[in-house]
């Protein structure tokens, strides 16, 4: 059995779950669901059902546990290592412009 990790999209703290992600699994810190559209890849605002899969039914609380067969965990990780919510310094959000 594997275990699936992503940052909470309501505290930023880490969710280790067993993978495949359940509807009940919640945020340990915080108590948000854990499989929402929020803690998705693919959570896409703006786009089409706020998601970038193309999925026929909308989900009216982004924020709540939901059905999807789409949803995968958002990594907790950037490449570089730092959280997702993160801000790169100054010097480093240059360099990554050339990059």
């Amino acid at each position: 059995m594997g275990y699936d990790i992503a940052m909470c999209w309501k505290c930023g703290k880490a969710i280790t779950v067993p993978a495949p992600v359940a509807r009940s699994a919640v945020c340990p810190s915080c108590g948000a669901d854990a499989r929402s559209c929020k803690n998705c890849r693919f959570w896409s605002p703006g786009g089409y059902h706020d998601c970038a899969e193309r999925v026929d039914d909308a989900v009216s609380d982004k924020e709540r546990a939901n059905f999807c067969d789409s949803f995968q965990f958002n990594p907790a990780f950037r490449s570089d290592h730092a959280p997702l919510g993160a801000k790169p310094s100054g010097k480093a959000a240059f360099d990554a412009l050339f990059n």
